[in-house]
């Protein structure tokens, strides 16, 4: 059973769709353009909460905020569990260490500018950013076994992805770091625009069934020269 699209409130840059016959995605063919998303991004937002006991390393009054960081990911499980490797200095992985909750957040950045750019200036985002999927996975961190590591060769994943992580590989003399997988337990999905695209939770299920040949046999917006987007070719007036 598909949950039903929620819609966001109206928008000055959101026209209604005029399409004849458009379909809005079902939560499922989200779910497929997720993980292509997260087999595609090696970059994402690690979110925690500070702890309420207090740190040297910490200023006073922080207790239960939020903080969002940038870390290294890679898709490297069939699962939809994303590969981490934590340094356990960092403050993200210290506040779980100290019991916080942890989610990681996703979004689509093409890598081609659309056929006509909402602005030409190159300092402009020449894309609607707001019309494309972004996401969050919420769950727990998972410490792998050395010998799972192994079999499942996620070093090399993890470094063909980024390759100055091979620096902090457990063992390293820097810093004291070791693998851990997100084990996702919920998905929120933002497809876009709500009267285009889908927007709620993907069921877990879903997230965990997609396979890599559904994936692969998918595209995302900007992932090949010369893409139309529906903000510059419906409104006339963003075109320069």
């Amino acid at each position: 059973i598909n949950s039903p699209p929620l819609f966001p409130p109206a928008h000055p840059l959101q026209p209604p769709s005029t399409s004849t016959g458009f379909k809005i995605p079902t939560s499922y063919e989200s779910a497929v353009q997720a993980r292509r998303i997260l087999a595609l991004t090696p970059l994402g937002t690690l979110s925690t909460v500070f702890p309420t006991h207090s740190s040297s390393k910490t200023p006073p009054g922080l207790a239960g905020m939020p903080i969002g960081l940038m870390d290294y990911i890679a898709d490297c499980e069939s699962s939809g569990n994303p590969t981490i490797l934590a340094i356990n200095i960092a403050t993200s992985f210290r506040n779980v260490a100290a019991g916080s909750n942890i989610t990681l957040s996703l979004q689509w950045t093409p890598p081609y500018p659309p056929k006509k750019r909402i602005g030409a200036a190159k300092e402009a985002v020449p894309y609607s950013a707001a019309n494309l999927p972004r996401f969050s996975l919420l769950g727990y961190l998972e410490k792998i076994a050395d010998e799972e590591v192994e079999a499942k060769a996620l070093g090399k994943c993890f470094t063909d992805a980024h390759p100055d992580a091979k620096y902090w590989l457990p063992g390293n003399s820097i810093h004291e770091s070791e693998w851990v997988r997100l084990v996702v337990t919920s998905v929120y999905w933002i497809g876009g625009f709500g009267d285009r695209a889908y927007i709620g939770w993907i069921p877990i299920e879903e997230w965990r069934n997609v396979t890599k040949g559904e994936w692969e046999d998918v595209q995302l917006p900007g992932e090949k020269r010369g893409w139309k987007e529906w903000a510059v070719e419906t409104l006339g007036q963003w075109e320069l």
